[in-house]
């Protein structure tokens, strides 16, 4: 089943990421007081776990520097109810979904399916050791397809980033080493200028460095050792093992039809730059 997880992320990630690279829903967000875009983001995405404090969602969201989520939480939440976040966050996703697919794909019968089997897989996992799938396993399903679909997707992107952590946990990487090596995958060097980190203080990238250093992980010029690849190698490996329960509810039928209802929608999405 790990193949079925990858080849589900790949077709479900865009989806997603609609909600960060499209305008909708930052503009849904802004519209109800969010002064920033991470403002909105820290709000909107840590709000289905409830008004819990900062410390709680840097330990659940694990990849943000330290402070960065005491500069949103819970201030963010101070004059705008968490469950408006939410709304906002669905509103905006499933407008940019409308907008991109177009009227055809976002309301032909393949959309409506892949909405349906998606939920399916999606509120069928355990919760155990799962906080943000948990968060959003919380939520009410939408009821209109479209939103359905992003819905589902996203809560099944918190179930595999849950699954993620704890890989990362088990492998002793933290967040912010956990960009450096995603950064070395994508073949970006020096991996401290990657989008992630390159704000972090310089004598913080130092230190993290540092310590990849002391580990073998990275070598002298800041490249992967074999260890390092390996590390990365081992640590997507359970990711996608951790990502597969969801997907035991739907019958090989329907992870062929899945598959097959999602592969125009996904396409549509990655054209239009959602990736």
């Amino acid at each position: 089943m790990t193949h079925t997880a990858r080849r589900m992320f790949e077709l479900l990630e865009p989806i997603c990421l609609v909600t960060f690279f499209e305008d909708e829903c930052n503009e849904e967000l802004a519209a109800l007081g969010h002064p920033t875009y991470w403002d909105g983001y820290f709000a909107s995405r840590a709000a289905p776990l409830g008004r819990v404090p900062a410390e709680v969602v840097h330990a659940a969201f694990y990849n943000f520097a330290d402070g960065e989520a005491a500069r949103h939480i819970p201030s963010a939440w101070e004059t705008i109810p968490p469950e408006a976040s939410v709304a906002a966050r669905e509103r905006g996703s499933a407008a940019s979904l409308r907008r991109v697919l177009g009227a055809g794909l976002a309301g032909s019968p393949g959309l409506v399916r892949a909405a349906d089997l998606t939920t399916k897989a999606a509120t069928s996992a355990p919760m155990e050791g799962r906080v943000m799938y948990a968060g959003m396993r919380s939520l009410e399903v939408p009821g209109d397809p479209v939103a359905r679909l992003w819905h589902s997707a996203t809560m099944l992107r918190e179930h595999r980033g849950d699954g993620h952590i704890a890989a990362l946990v088990g492998a002793r990487i933290g967040g912010a080493e956990a960009h450096v090596l995603s950064a070395l995958e994508m073949g970006i060097h020096p991996p401290e200028s990657f989008g992630r980190i390159h704000h972090l203080p310089k004598k913080r990238l130092a230190a993290i460095m540092d310590g990849l250093r002391e580990r073998g992980l990275v070598d002298g010029e800041g490249r992967f050792t074999d260890a390092g690849r390996e590390t990365k190698r081992r640590i997507e490996t359970l990711t996608d093992e951790l990502a597969a329960p969801p997907y035991d509810a739907l019958s090989p039928a329907e992870l062929d039809e899945l598959v097959a209802e999602l592969e125009p929608v996904t396409a549509r999405l990655v054209a239009a730059g959602s990736r």
